[in-house]
């Protein structure tokens, strides 16, 4: 049977007008800056007219361990928004912001699919309204700002040995890991080692994504620390006194992008795409501006609930004080016999014992969920045409086992009406009473416990170990004043281990934590895991060897 594409089915649709989903919100004009018909940023000033309203119940979306036969994330979050929608549920959606590196290399589109889809879908994969530009280009300045001011004397007496501000690109390009510049002679600069991270796993988007104002942004900006002195003390962006061009930067980036679903339900998409090596949620500004506006809100975290899940509640959640009143956790039969150990070729065919070994990696997640963070769940099994019934029925049960219901989820090839089902148990659990949220670490205790409290409750580790300077950079933290910090973990999604090829729940493991670096301006602290990189590179055969644009502008090949 021959299916539609994804960009076929987005360029099919008949949108509305986006002054019309704003007005179903009840923004007024005022606050809309139209992008075109079907794109606005909303203007964060509205804030004020709603601080004091209710929120709505905010629903989360998370998955198992990620793996090439496909879980469906994305697909489910706009999915199961439209089926509340459909239900009467006034509800808004809140995405991250697809980056422009994982769309031309491994991933082709990331706005859902089939007709799950967040529209126009061409342009919220491309370009969008430029907020990825301007974090690539604040980012830049504070490099240039840092450059030249050890070329015009460096007064600050900065260790060009110990910068550890890198430049950064949206695009996966191995080639940028590691440079040097300032080469040619004096005019040119100070040679140096240096590097490139993919711009959504720059601090500055995490600052983006955790500022709650424009002053608030203007703070964290400047207490980015970019370098170390002679002295081994932090040299900051306010010590350059790059603070206030690079709000200026940023100042229309931080408002929130409003679009819509194929079925017209709101959809703010701002921030945040990288959970396994940055922060990986919606900004704060647009969930906590779509909690004031709908009755429920539907966002996603990336990748599998030990990442985007866990950063989500112990740093987004804690920063912010809003809490989620349900989680999904989307899972499929094809990805769960992956982790069994079948190979791509062979998922469409049963396999019941394999099914039941890769189970153990969704139960692992609902444990998280359930037992570690507290929070009421349901698993969403996104249907595939090869799913058995028998298939189906295990999950079913081993879910049951643990006192959580898995609800097939049919929103790829149906819409809202094949979300129903999953919309009545998330609004059955997101209203009931019985909550016990917590955190997985107490801020008080060392970075090391705080690791260590991830590595072995999350991840079901045994420890932790620190490889290099590791130890050395945790140490040197605490003395700053940094240790009270939250973490963020950069770790690979495709496994619970920092060994992307241990699939399922894999045990009798440790954490490899070579890297310790603070984050000052975004609040946290990161660790970076065993061979992940800050700037990943493109696959063999790169999506973008598909992606074309016919004479009259009309795009294909964009997943």
């Amino acid at each position: 049977m021959d299916y539609k594409s994804d960009i076929q089915i987005a360029q099919e649709a008949k949108l509305k007008k986006i002054s019309e989903i704003a007005a179903y919100l009840g923004i007024s004009d005022d606050y809309i800056e139209n992008y075109g018909k079907y794109k606005a940023k909303i203007d964060y000033n509205i804030w004020d007219g709603l601080s004091e309203k209710d929120s709505g119940k905010l629903i989360l979306v998370t998955a198992i361990t990620p793996t090439p036969a496909g879980e469906g994330k994305t697909t489910t979050t706009v999915g199961l928004g439209d089926a509340l929608s459909y239900l009467g549920n006034k509800t808004v959606i809140a995405l991250r912001e697809p980056s422009l590196g994982p769309v031309f290399g491994v991933k082709g589109g990331a706005a859902g699919g089939g007709y799950a889809q967040v529209v126009p879908m061409e342009d919220i994969n491309l370009h969008f309204t430029g907020d990825i530009h301007a974090v690539t280009t604040a980012n830049n300045l504070i490099a240039a700002l840092m450059d030249n001011h050890i070329q015009q004397g460096n007064i600050l007496n900065i260790d060009s040995r110990r910068i550890i501000w890198k430049r950064c690109l949206d695009m996966n390009d191995r080639q940028l890991r590691f440079v040097v510049d300032g080469l040619g002679g004096k005019i040119n600069g100070t040679p140096r080692e240096d590097g490139f991270d993919i711009s959504v796993a720059s601090e500055i988007m995490a600052v983006l994504c955790l500022s709650k104002d424009l002053e608030d942004l203007k703070k964290r900006v400047g207490s980015i620390v970019i370098a170390y002195n002679f002295k081994g003390e932090p040299v900051t962006v306010a010590d350059i006194k790059g603070q206030g061009a690079v709000a200026v930067l940023l100042k229309d980036a931080l408002k929130p992008n409003l679009v819509q679903t194929l079925e017209h339900t709101p959809a703010f998409i701002h921030g945040g795409p990288f959970a396994n090596i940055a922060h990986g949620c919606n900004s704060v500004m647009a969930t906590k501006i779509a909690l004031k506006l709908g009755d429920y809100v539907v966002t996603e975290a990336g990748f599998g609930a030990d990442l985007g899940a866990e950063k989500f509640i112990d740093i987004k959640c804690r920063m912010s004080g809003i809490k989620p009143d349900a989680v999904v956790i989307v899972a499929s039969v094809r990805a769960l016999k992956h982790h069994g150990g079948i190979l791509k070729a062979d998922l469409g065919k049963e396999n019941i014992p394999a099914l039941e070994k890769g189970i153990e990696n969704l139960l692992k997640h609902v444990d998280n969920v359930t037992t570690i963070f507290g929070l009421p769940a349901v698993v969403a099994v996104n249907r595939f045409p090869t799913d058995t019934d028998a298939e189906l029925s295990s999950i079913e049960k081993s879910c049951k086992e643990r006192n959580v219901k898995a609800v097939l989820s049919e929103v790829w090839g149906k819409g809202a009406k094949g979300g129903v089902e999953l919309a009545k148990e998330v609004v059955r659990i997101a209203e009931g009473k019985e909550k016990n949220f917590r955190f997985a670490y107490d801020l008080n205790c060392s970075v090391k416990e705080k690791i260590n409290a991830i590595a072995t409750g999350i991840y079901g580790a045994e420890g932790a170990d620190y490889v290099g300077n590791a130890e050395k950079q945790i140490e040197e933290l605490e003395n700053l004043g940094f240790g009270e910090l939250p973490i963020c973990m950069a770790k690979t999604q495709y496994s619970l281990s920092d060994d992307p090829k241990k699939l399922g729940v894999p045990d009798k493991f440790r954490i490899a934590v070579r890297n310790v670096k603070v984050s000052a301006g975004a609040g946290f602290i990161v660790a970076i895991t065993g061979d992940i990189m800050t700037m990943p590179g493109l696959p063999k055969v790169p999506s973008a060897e598909s992606i074309d644009v016919d004479n009259k502008g009309r795009i294909s090949g964009l997943f």
